[in-house]
């Protein structure tokens, strides 16, 4: 099958410059894991600053494995990742990772500490803040989430949303340039995964969203990536991917029943 592509196209409101660097440049990038299992074959793409992407795909695809080339937990193989301009290479990997925000798809992963707060401060404080700068860093990344609140709180007497939204502050103290999120609105209410959808909006960093939530991709990314058998098989506007039958079916992603993106387009 012919890849669909489409030039890196940003979010209306976040245009970045002609030249500007972007905050993810991937070319040829291929990977076998030990026992031979070949799970990436040469992957091209470029995110450009301040653009929501979603990368899409069904199970078996390489995604966990693309994003773990991210910041530097695999590599060895072939190709080359940069993150806004930094080549992800063993002598880089502490810039590459501040600059580089996973949120896994379980808060209950990211979040150890006894109460907000602490959790929040952790990874600024080992990066050296200390005192009222870490304080304030703490005080912007809770009230990014819409969480400044509960910071004395211990996490896991918050609801599954408010963990996911104290996870995503917990990357957002360390000032990322990108946001990587896995699965974001998975065991989300409605409530909370349109508190987390206006969240995201609001954030002035680049964000690359690895989700099965096809709706959720199409709300929240103008741009998306299907990425299937190791290789991008499609490149181009949300919209019109979720619009293709023949790609979908091809690529083995399913929309909801009755979900129809043309009229969701229409309606937005």
């Amino acid at each position: 099958m012919d890849p669909v592509t489409a030039s890196a196209t940003p979010s209306p409101d976040r245009t970045p410059a002609p030249d500007a660097t972007p905050s993810l440049d991937v070319r040829g990038l291929a990977y076998a894991y030990p026992d031979g299992h070949q799970a990436l074959f040469g992957v091209d793409f470029r995110v450009g600053r301040g653009e929501r992407v979603a990368l899409l795909g069904p199970n078996g695809a390489g995604k966990t494995t693309l994003v773990l080339h991210l910041n530097g937990i695999l590599g060895g193989g072939a190709g080359t990742v940069h993150v806004a301009g930094t080549p992800v290479v063993k002598a880089n990997f502490a810039e590459v990772r501040r600059r580089v925000g996973i949120v896994f798809q379980d808060p209950d992963d990211q979040l150890f500490m006894p109460t907000v707060r602490e959790d929040v401060a952790f990874g600024p404080a080992a990066a050296g803040l200390r005192g009222a700068e870490l304080e304030a860093c703490v005080h912007k990344a809770l009230s990014l989430v819409g969480m400044e609140g509960y910071a004395d709180r211990p996490p896991h007497h918050l609801s599954f949303g408010q963990r996911r939204r104290v996870a995503v502050a917990t990357v957002l103290a360390m000032e990322p340039e990108i946001l990587v999120l896995d699965e974001p609105s998975s065991n989300l209410d409605p409530a909370s995964r349109r508190e987390l959808a206006d969240i995201l909006r609001s954030l002035d960093v680049t964000v690359l969203m690895v989700t099965h939530d096809l709706p959720y991709a199409l709300e929240l990314c103008p741009r998306s990536l299907i990425l299937s058998e190791g290789v991008i098989a499609a490149d181009g506007p949300t919209g019109d991917l979720l619009a293709d039958d023949e790609l979908m079916r091809a690529n083995r992603l399913e929309l909801p029943f009755g979900f129809d993106p043309r009229a969701a387009r229409a309606g937005a």
